[in-house]
C-alpha cells in the first residue's frame, strides 16, 4: 500500500542525520491507518480523493508530530486532523469548477449492480444527503465507533452538540432509507383560530 510506504519512508527520514525535528517512533500511526482511510473515503466518496486525504493527513501529522501529546489519544489527535485537512480541502475545491470523469459514467452504466450493491449505493446517497456536520458525527460514531468524547475533540464542538447533531442525523437518514420525507421536506402550517 502506497500510504504505508509513505510511512516507512518518514521513518527513515526520520532515522537520517538531516533530520532534526523530534519524531520519535511513528510506528502507532500504522494501526490506525485502516480506520482512516476508511474514514476519508466515507467522507470523500471516492477512492482516488480519499487516498489523497489520507496522505495530506500523515503529512501533516508528521510536520506537527511535536505537538502530539504522548499519552493522549493519538486516534482522536489523527482523526481531528483529517478533518481539518478535509475542510480545508472542501473551502478550496468550492472556489473550482466540478470535473465529471466520463469514463467513470460510462463504467457504471454498463455494469448491472446486485441488491447489495444497491442497498449500499442507497446508504452512500442517503449519508450524502445529510448536512455535514451531521454525516461526520454519525460516519465517527457509527462507522468509526468513536466516544462522544472524541468526536467532540476531533470536531471541535461541545458534547451536547455532538448528541443532538448525531440524533438528528441518525432520524434524518432512518427516514430517507425508508422513502419518507426528511424534516426539510414536511410542510409545517400555522393553525389560526
Amino acid at each position: 500500500m502506497f500510504t504505508l510506504k509513505w510511512v516507512r519512508f518518514m521513518q527513515l527520514q526520520h532515522d537520517s542525520p538531516k533530520i532534526t525535528r523530534n519524531h520519535n517512533n511513528m510506528n502507532p500511526v500504522i494501526e490506525h491507518l485502516p480506520r482512516l482511510r476508511r474514514y476519508a473515503t466515507a467522507l470523500t466518496r471516492d477512492q482516488g480523493r480519499a487516498e489523497d486525504l489520507l496522505q495530506d493527513t500523515l503529512e501533516r501529522a508528521y510536520r506537527k508530530w511535536h505537538l502530539w501529546t504522548p499519552g493522549g489519544s493519538l486516534r482522536a489527535w489523527l482523526f481531528s486532523i483529517m478533518h481539518n485537512v478535509y475542510m480545508n480541502q472542501l473551502a478550496r475545491e468550492s472556489r473550482r469548477p466540478i470535473a465529471v470523469s466520463l469514463d467513470e459514467a460510462m463504467h457504471e452504466s454498463s455494469n448491472g449492480p446486485s441488491d447489495t450493491q444497491h442497498a449500499t449505493r442507497d446508504l452512500l446517497n442517503a449519508l450524502a444527503k445529510l448536512p455535514d456536520e451531521q454525516r461526520e458525527v454519525v460516519l465517527l460514531v457509527c462507522l468509526e465507533d468513536m466516544k462522544y468524547e472524541e468526536v467532540a475533540y476531533v470536531l471541535r464542538i461541545p458534547i451536547g452538540t455532538v448528541r443532538s447533531r448525531l440524533a438528528r442525523g441518525r432520524e434524518r437518514l432512518r427516514r430517507l432509507m425508508e422513502g419518507l420525507p426528511s424534516e426539510d421536506n414536511i410542510t409545517t402550517f400555522k393553525v389560526v383560530k
